[in-house]
């Protein structure tokens, strides 16, 4: 093998899902911003999930929002459920892993929040419990998907947005996933901050 061949295929291959998807998700992107941007301005939070590269992903997202993006500003109210290891290891033991995250949207979750769910495949059952315990706490949901959405798609309510890769590579809807992330946060900005 030749590994710088194979460095440039997996390039060009990351560029080409990206590409292949800007015009299908450029509209849902910006509608999660203004998304986001409204449950801020009316006092609401950001709670983030995902399981592995996702709950990475979870984290650099509420990481920017607490601290900042490119621009100075003051920090903006976002979760990393993910973070927690006692709180996760001990929702796993005493209930079921599928509650990992459910109990926690259950407990700090409140009407006028948001849960931003990252998934590549849409079938991890601990996030669609997820978005469901977030439904019943009255918060709306965003979720960052893969593939051909998995059984999260038919979960998602009135109000609720999707952005889904159409990729069958994870590490692929994982960098997606991260573009989309610095998408979101420049809008963010942008929109709180102006130009």
């Amino acid at each position: 093998m030749n590994l710088i061949e194979h460095i440039n295929s997996t390039y060009s291959e990351s560029v080409q899902v990206q590409m292949d998807s800007l015009t299908a998700l450029a509209q849902p992107i910006a509608s999660c911003a203004e998304l986001i941007v409204g449950r801020l301005l009316e006092g609401g939070k950001i709670l983030t999930c995902g399981n592995g590269g996702c709950a990475g992903n979870a984290q650099h997202f509420s990481s920017i929002m607490l601290n900042r993006f490119e621009r100075e500003r003051p920090g903006l109210p976002a979760v990393a459920l993910t973070t927690d290891s006692s709180t996760l290891t001990g929702i796993a033991n005493d209930y079921d892993f599928d509650e990992i995250f459910a109990k926690q949207v259950r407990t700090l979750g409140h009407p006028g929040d948001l849960l931003l769910a990252f998934t590549t495949s849409g079938n991890s059952e601990n996030i669609n419990a997820a978005i469901q315990a977030a439904h019943e706490r009255k918060m709306l949901v965003i979720a960052l998907n893969g593939r051909d959405g998995g059984r999260l798609s038919s979960l998602l309510m009135e109000g609720d947005e999707e952005v889904c890769i159409p990729s069958e590579s994870t590490a692929r809807i994982l960098e997606a996933h991260l573009l989309i992330i610095h998408c979101l946060c420049d809008l963010i900005d942008k929109q709180l901050l102006g130009h």
